[in-house]
């Protein structure tokens, strides 16, 4: 454990603390004043916080062993009668500044105030806490202080914005103390009053507000001028430099590391009045120029400054005359150094040192406005400083730029007009009467289509094509796609003619077109702005469209009379109203009536195009391929020969004729398809007749069952020779209870004895043979339920006619026969049957087995114990 204090030091702590009460405090040290100035003495009380004011009584002692009373707060009648007077004249007063706080205050010092002064409180507490009085010593001292101007002020000293002055004050003590003396350079405008620089007593040099930069530059200083001598002195004027200048001079004393001023004096300097620059700008008031021209503007300086001053020169451009607006283009500026800053088509020169030039080269329409010239005047300043003493703007010069618009006329010709659909059409847009044509101009041209009425319904019009000033073509809406697929053709052929071509007119296209010419000026900045539009008059395309005809007939030039000759036909055309003509032919042939397929089928046999390339159609004997031939005689006229005829060839032959037209060079348009008269074959024979029939033996079997079905022909008429029969047999199926689907394709045997099958989906096979020689035997082996249905024949008959020459009849057809596929219920549910009955008992045994083993290892315990308890219990019953 620490030592204890002693007892004595402890009791004198507590005492203290007990004892601790209010204390009267007032400035320690001494104070100093100057004879004839104002002397304050601050007293407070400290620890106080009663809600009344306190008292104050102050007492003075000139050698501080006896005090006089002097004053006092509470008691009116305190102050000794040497200090009545003077408190009656207010030489004397007291202020309170708080409910414990006054100052005593002693106007017009005087040497008898030098001594002791007391602020004393009266106390009212019952016992006695604390300090109630305290004392301050007062030093009167003699006025040793002079200011003064060095000079006399003068009324006004009158000077130029930007020029130097100089204003100085003189200042010194003679006091016995060691004082210092502080300096203070003041403006006053008006009512206020603004510090310019100061000299404190500790010998520091303090700008005032706004005064920063200028003293930091040397624009403003303060020096000394001999031993007495402030002088100030400012570089240059400014404005804000008019006003009154005094000298404030105060006198500080130094004591126990604190200053205190113990007086202050001030002195009128100077008046100094500030007159501004005369500086105006002038410019010409309006000006006219034509485009493309040089502009020509001068700015004439005047102004009162003969020094070294610099002029800054700025051109402005504007829409309005208010040259007030903020934000106005600056054309040029040449700066207080004399370099140029401008655009390349703007130039800035001097010719003088009061004369100014704007050039702007190639003006334009964008030019026109007013211009302004703004002039700022640029004074040399400390350490290479400039400051602008003077600026002007010039009042608005208005130019206008004439444009001498280009004169010319436009002329659309048709140099090619169409007189039938697909012909070509031409327009020529041709500029004309051209009066002047400069470099900076370029034509383009827009073409327009308006429908032509005959009653006075206003047609608007469509666009074309329009082309912009950079030679962009920008098609519309009625000439797109026609222009994307080369029917339509803008094009610029020469300087002053522009075409359009239609490759192909059409019905749609007859109407009025004209063309309008634009003319594009140059701007500055390689743009192009329109100036001009000259409308041509129009120009009709038409032509009276008429309905194309074409006639054609047909006519045998010999006789046909039997099988086995030459059959000859030939087509004459004849047209109205097609432009160049050309003819293509296709000889078709009609069967005749009687053919149970399709009664009226035509058939095409060979054709021959508009550029004279024959071609076989449905020719299909391939005995006979060029057993017809078909040749243009004449540009009209057109033959058909048919070689070695059969008898199946007979029916209804036609020359079905196009006509083309030309279009666009190597293409061809259909312009009408017309059908001649038909000339007919038809062999006046007593040949047999045949007929096919089917029959089978089972129209109903079990799949997988085979199907025979038998095609039986069946001869008429004159008996024939076997030898001299062939036949063509094609079997057919319909997969459906009625005849409503298409016939399918099965099998076929050509006379000479091959057989073709088609390729079926179904598993089930197919064979086809000859039986006899009227009968022909179709099998399907492993037949499916796929394979009911309708089945019949056809058969083509041969003939051998008495020349040896194979004759082909007509085509026949049996009547259908319908085939029935049942199912085998017994063969279809035995393997399922079985399968199922193998498994049901596979899987009893297996659950017998599983049992078992259960019963007999699993459970063996358990089984035991219950069958013991059983004869227990059976046991009991029985006893």
């Amino acid at each position: 454990m620490g030592r204890l204090a002693p007892r004595p030091l402890l009791l004198a702590l507590l005492w203290l603390a007990l004892c601790r009460g209010r204390v009267v405090r007032v400035p320690t040290g001494s104070l100093v004043r100057v004879v004839g100035t104002e002397l304050v003495i601050p007293c407070n009380v400290s620890d106080y916080d009663g809600p009344s004011e306190q008292n104050f009584d102050w007492s003075f002692s000139s050698s501080g062993s006896s005090f006089v009373e002097l004053a006092s707060t509470w008691e009116a009648g305190f102050a000794a009668q040497l200090y009545r007077e003077r408190l009656q004249r207010g030489e004397i007063v007291l202020r309170r500044t708080a409910n414990d706080a006054v100052e005593l205050h002693i106007k017009n010092v005087q040497p008898s105030d030098e001594g002791h002064y007391k602020c004393s409180t009266p106390s009212t507490d019952a016992t006695v806490q604390g300090n109630y009085e305290d004392t301050v010593q007062v030093k009167v001292l003699a006025d040793a202080l002079r200011v003064g101007a060095a000079a006399p002020p003068a009324p006004g000293l009158s000077l130029r914005l930007g020029e130097p002055f100089e204003l100085r004050c003189a200042a010194s003590t003679a006091s016995p103390l060691h004082t210092h003396l502080a300096l203070l350079w003041e403006l006053q405008r008006g009512a206020a009053r603004r510090s310019v620089l100061a000299l404190t007593h500790e010998g520091r040099f303090r700008p005032g507000p706004g005064y920063e930069q200028r003293y930091r530059a040397g624009d403003v200083r303060l020096d000394t001028v001999g031993g007495d001598g402030y002088r100030l002195a400012v570089a240059r004027a400014l404005a804000s430099d008019q006003g009154s200048y005094r000298c404030v001079v105060s006198e500080w004393i130094g004591e126990q590391g604190s200053w205190q001023e113990i007086q202050e004096k001030a002195v009128e300097v100077a008046t100094v009045l500030i007159q501004p620059t005369v500086l105006r700008a002038a410019v010409a008031r309006s000006v006219s120029v034509a485009e493309g021209k040089e502009l020509d503007l001068t700015c004439n300086i005047t102004t009162d400054r003969a020094d070294d001053v610099r002029p800054e020169v700025t051109w402005y451009f504007g829409r309005s005359p208010d040259s007030t607006l903020p934000g106005s283009p600056v054309l040029a500026r040449l700066d207080r150094d004399s370099l140029v800053h401008s655009s390349p088509h703007v130039a800035l020169s001097h010719v003088d040192a009061r004369s100014y030039h704007l050039l702007v080269r190639d003006v334009s329409k964008e030019n026109s406005g007013y211009y302004f010239c703004h002039v700022a005047l640029w004074a040399p300043g400390h350490n290479r400083s400039w400051y602008k003493v003077a600026e002007a703007r010039s009042a608005p010069a208005s130019v206008d730029v004439t444009w001498l618009e280009p004169d010319y006329q436009v002329y659309l010709n048709a140099s090619k007009v169409p007189e039938f659909s697909d012909d070509l059409t031409e327009l020529e847009c041709r500029i004309v009467d051209m009066k002047s044509s400069e470099a900076s101009v370029r034509f383009t041209v827009s073409w327009y289509y308006r429908v032509n009425r005959r009653s006075d319904d206003v047609v608007a019009s469509e666009l074309l094509a329009v082309m912009s000033g950079d030679w962009t073509l920008k098609y519309g809406d009625r000439s797109k796609q026609r222009a994307q697929d080369g029917d339509f053709i803008f094009s610029k052929e020469h300087t002053d003619t522009f075409s359009f071509r239609i490759q192909r007119t059409t019905e749609e296209d007859r109407g009025n077109y004209y063309c309008v010419v634009s003319a594009w000026t140059r701007q500055r900045n390689d743009s192009w702005v329109k100036s001009k539009d000259v409308f041509s008059k129009p120009v009709t395309i038409f032509w009276a469209s008429e309905d194309s005809v074409l006639v054609v007939k047909a006519r045998q030039p010999k006789p046909f009379f039997a099988a086995g000759n030459t059959f000859e036909m030939t087509c004459k055309v004849s047209s109205k109203n097609i432009k160049s003509p050309r003819y293509s032919v296709l000889i078709t042939a009609e069967k005749p009536v009687g053919d149970l397929s399709s009664p009226n089928e035509t058939k095409y046999i060979i054709s021959l195009d508009q550029d004279s390339v024959v071609k076989l159609e449905n020719w299909t004997d391939a005995s006979r391929v060029d057993g017809v031939v078909l040749e243009k005689v004449q540009e009209d006229e057109f033959r058909y020969r048919m070689y070695q005829t059969q008898v199946s060839d007979a029916g209804l032959y036609r020359c079905m004729v196009t006509a083309w037209s030309p279009v666009r060079g190597s293409l061809w348009r259909e312009a009408a398809t017309s059908l001649s008269n038909p000339i007919e074959i038809d062999f006046q024979t007593a040949g047999p007749l045949f007929n096919a029939s089917v029959h089978s033996d089972t129209p109903s079997v079990t799949r997988g069952d085979l199907i025979r079905l038998f095609c039986i022909i069946t001869v008429e008429g004159a008996a024939l020779d076997p030898d001299d029969m062939a036949f063509d047999v094609s079997w057919f199926a319909v997969h459906s209870f009625g005849l409503d689907k298409a016939p399918v394709l099965l099998s076929s045997l050509d006379r000479k004895g091959i057989v073709t099958t088609a390729e079926r989906d179904q598993k089930s096979e197919l064979s086809l043979e000859r039986v006899s020689v009227l009968e022909f035997l179709l099998q399907v082996h492993g037949s499916e339920d796929q394979d009911f249905g309708n089945y019949y024949c056809s058969v083509t008959p041969w003939v051998k006619s008495p020349t040896g020459s194979w004759q082909k009849e007509a085509e026949i057809y049996s009547k259908p026969i319908f085939v029935t596929v049942k199912m085998d219920v017994l063969n279809a549910f035995k393997y399922p049957l079985l399968i199922g009955v193998g498994l049901s008992t596979v899987i009893g045994l297996l659950s017998c087995l599983i049992g078992y083993c259960s019963s007999h290892w699993c459970c063996k315990k358990e089984v035991q114990e219950t069958r013991r308890e059983r004869r227990r219990l059976m046991s009991m019953e029985m006893d």
